[in-house]
């Protein structure tokens, strides 16, 4: 059996960016940053931090070996976008670097969740993501960190891509089962333009014993801090989030071999797969 960890570690290491070299730190400009921006980098640093606990579940929850090694690409590439962003407040805004207690604050225990689930909705997040740190490199005035959200968001590009491929081999193997939890998880997080929330894993709720207090989001210094962003700062409105929904129907459609023009439409699909193993499972007290 080949591995995926093998390719995608030799094809992320030919792309992977330096944090010594590949970022100017020589050409910062002071007078581009405000304050309100540099708050939004101690935000995304903390965010960020947050892989950790998602790392520990997957681990736990993925009993892929396969998959397993190539969380050590994923958790280490997403504790690098922490360590730069950190890095440039050490530098350039020192009274903002986050505090231990602030960092610890997002590592907390997640429910068990079902792994090819999980997998679909991280990589909706991630396609999620690659567009708010494009559209941050955008907001943003001042050039080192217009340049860090640049090479971060190319990143969390290629980790979807990664996820992608892990999706497709799932569907290889669980077959039925893989293609209704992809449905599923699709539907809910194409479903974001519908119920105006974005729908991202540090906003979702994974810990009952916790609720409600069991996001990433809730847990940082400021929980209404990420509606902000994206609402008032980046200004992420609904033609943005409909680029994101369309990315993730046009990756299912591939993915599943159908065509899904809207959510309904991937909905409607995932009514079926449902029907259909309704239909095909055993009823109780049924003859072999």
């Amino acid at each position: 059996m080949s591995l995926l960890y093998a390719d995608l570690f030799r094809s992320m290491e030919r792309a992977r960016w330096n944090l010594a070299d590949d970022v100017p730190w020589d050409r910062f400009d002071p007078a581009l940053l405000t304050d309100e921006q540099a708050l939004t980098v101690k935000m995304n640093a903390i965010t960020e931090w947050s892989a950790l606990p998602a790392t520990e579940m997957f681990l736990r929850d993925n009993p892929d070996p396969d998959f397993a090694a190539f969380m050590s690409i994923w958790f280490y590439e997403e504790q690098k976008h922490a360590l730069v962003l950190i890095e440039y407040l050490r530098r350039f805004r020192p009274d903002l670097v986050p505090t231990e207690a602030e960092l610890r604050a997002v590592r907390f225990e997640f429910d068990p969740a079902p792994p090819l689930e999980t997998l679909m909705l991280h990589f909706c997040g991630e396609l999620r993501l690659t567009r708010w740190y494009r559209r941050a490199a955008e907001w943003h005035t001042e050039p080192v960190i217009r340049h860090v959200y640049g090479l971060i968001s190319e990143d969390e590009a290629r980790h979807g891509g990664a996820y992608l491929r892990y999706m497709r081999r799932a569907l290889e193997r669980s077959g039925e089962a893989a293609r209704a939890a992809f449905a599923k998880v699709g539907t809910l997080m194409a479903s974001s333009g519908l119920s105006r929330k974005p729908l991202h894993p540090t906003n979702l709720h994974v810990n009952r014993r916790l609720f409600p207090n069991d996001t990433v989001q809730s847990r940082l210094p400021d929980p209404a801090w990420l509606q902000r962003w994206l609402d008032e700062q980046l200004r992420f409105d609904a033609q943005c989030e409909q680029r994101v929904v369309r990315a993730i129907l046009r990756s299912l459609s591939a993915l599943l071999g159908e065509t899904f023009e809207t959510v309904r439409d991937l909905n409607r699909f995932r009514k079926a797969l449902d029907a259909g193993r309704e239909v095909e499972a055993p009823r109780p007290g049924a003859s072999a």
